[in-house]
């Protein structure tokens, strides 16, 4: 089987095309089961029900579920708490071995999930199946990195007579608050390393995507003892709910206005916990006077419009050195007109539709305001029913414009000219964001410069196969700076996990 990534082109594999397309012509031929809420290993239901329509074909209803009530939060905080004291004593290896078999299965049906992915999202196969194989890639990787560490205890120089041991433990309880545009790779990333880690869970999938994360989540819960995931569902009051709730710790990945809140409120005892959050960017890509500007061109569009810039990394920005900055504006506007947009059961279909009404207001927002203040090289919205925009490219806004500092989340970049490389980074380091940069040129001391001084946690050079984004388990870490990130570490790297947990150190003498 083909084994595809974020930096793949193409899904060169007929039998994976069949199966996605088989699967979505299924799902689409019937409206979708609602969703429960899962707690100990029990299904409820509730009165309240959410549901949602496919973003390609809006008469199919793609998810739906039964919103949880506060009774039903706490009771699966609680659940979740009285796991955790029976999770967190067992052995590395056998919640590992547990895991390990919850990957097998998942990979068992990809095909099926990349189809729901399509679904739920609107984004192609490509997309649907590269963010399946990361969950896939994702287990391996938080399982292998706790065995490598052995379980994050060390034992560290003591006097005669005692042994000093530092060993880091888990919190309790997380949390997990999932986003739309990644619904099972995210919530996987988040919720595993929290299990791989002795806590136990409480999952809340986003209501745009109730079902992929229901079922991967499911499945997840099925091979583990019961109580140790579980799953609410609901909108943001739910999400609200959770947060108030006596969780230990949260995760979460979304806006920063939500996120950062989510870091300031204390437990129901005033004690502070840990928040793990990922907030989005608004990133730039730097394209300097002797940069291969085809595989610049390249690289940006890919980042750029790839799930329709709904992507926390993707490219917003580019700064471009202005004796190149026609030549390259030229080479985009090319590029992007090139792009097919359309339904995912075409396999010619480069991005979807974006998701709702709500992104798809301020596109029309957005592109006002570029008409008036700048000029609209190329996209818009299409003349069809749904969300359907052509990519945008806007260029000659006034420097600091507020297009060039706030996150669309939406498939609209900006092109800004600069006269040198200290300006471009000046330029691109002026956004309260710091999630993902990257940078175009041949010059080795100007890629120095960029890790010098970019204020960015994930950063890439010369990259034709994504300008920002890409990142994969155990090859790239995913770290938000300033108002990206509350914590300093990013998922898919190294340092993640022991954010899931907190340290403790032990002195034992020598019993006589």
């Amino acid at each position: 089987m083909t084994t595809v990534n974020y930096a793949s082109t193409g899904l060169d594999d007929e039998k994976l095309n069949k199966e996605f397309e088989d699967q979505l012509k299924k799902l689409r031929s019937a409206d979708s089961p609602i969703e429960t809420n899962l707690i100990e290993g029990h299904r409820f239901e509730t009165e309240h029900v959410i549901s949602r329509r496919d973003p390609v074909q809006l008469k199919v209803q793609s998810g739906a579920a039964y919103t949880a009530t506060p009774e039903l939060v706490t009771k699966a905080v609680s659940a979740a708490k009285e796991a955790s004291k029976e999770w967190r004593k067992l052995a590395y290896s056998s919640r590992n071995k547990m895991l390990y078999k919850a990957r097998d299965e998942i990979l068992s049906e990809i095909s099926h999930i990349s189809a729901l992915l399509a679904l739920e999202t609107g984004k192609t196969r490509l997309e649907a199946y590269g963010e399946t194989q990361e969950v896939v890639d994702m287990i391996t990787h938080y399982c292998g990195q706790f065995s490598k560490n052995r379980g994050f205890v060390v034992e560290q120089e003591g006097k005669v007579g005692e042994r000093n041991f530092d060993i880091l433990l888990p919190y309790g309880v997380f949390a997990v608050i999932v986003p739309f545009n990644f619904p099972v790779a995210l919530m996987v990333g988040m919720a595993v390393a929290a299990l791989v880690t002795g806590n136990t869970v409480v999952i809340k999938p986003s209501n745009k995507t109730p079902r992929a994360s229901a079922f991967v989540a499911g499945i997840i819960a099925k091979h583990l003892p019961d109580g140790v995931v579980n799953i609410v569902h609901g909108g943001a009051t739910v999400g609200q709910q959770l947060v108030e709730s006596d969780v230990d710790g949260i995760a979460f990945t979304g806006s920063a206005q939500v996120g950062w809140k989510m870091h300031e409120t204390k437990k129901p005892n005033g004690m502070p916990r840990p928040v793990l959050a990922e907030m989005g960017g608004q990133n730039p890509t730097i394209v300097t006077a002797t940069a291969d500007l085809e595989a610049a061109a390249t690289g940006i569009v890919r980042s750029a419009f790839g799930l329709s810039g709904q992507k926390c990394s993707a490219c917003r920005r580019v700064i471009v050195d202005e004796k190149v900055a026609d030549e390259l504006i030229s080479r985009l506007k090319g590029l992007t007109e090139a792009l097919v947009v359309g339904d995912p059961l075409d396999s010619k279909t480069d991005l979807g539709p974006v998701i709702d009404d709500a992104i798809a207001h301020r596109i029309d927002e957005a592109l006002s305001t570029a008409q008036a203040d700048g000029t609209v090289v190329t996209g818009g919205k299409l003349s069809r029913e749904g969300n359907f925009y052509a990519p945008i490219i806007v260029a000659d806004l006034p420097k600091g414009h507020v297009l060039t500092r706030e996150e669309l989340f939406a498939p609209f970049l900006t092109v800004t000219r600069v006269s040198n490389l200290e300006e471009a980074i000046q330029e691109a380091n002026a956004s309260q964001y710091g999630l993902s940069a990257g940078i175009f040129t041949a010059l080795t001391s100007e890629v120095d410069q960029f890790f010098d001084d970019i204020e960015a946690g994930v950063l890439y050079t010369n990259r034709a196969s994504g300008a920002t984004t890409g990142a994969w388990p155990g090859m790239q870490s995913f770290c938000g700076w300033k108002m990206s990130g509350t914590a300093g570490k990013g998922g898919l790297g190294v340092h993640y996990l022991q954010g899931f947990m907190r340290e403790q150190n032990r002195t034992m003498a020598e019993l006589k």
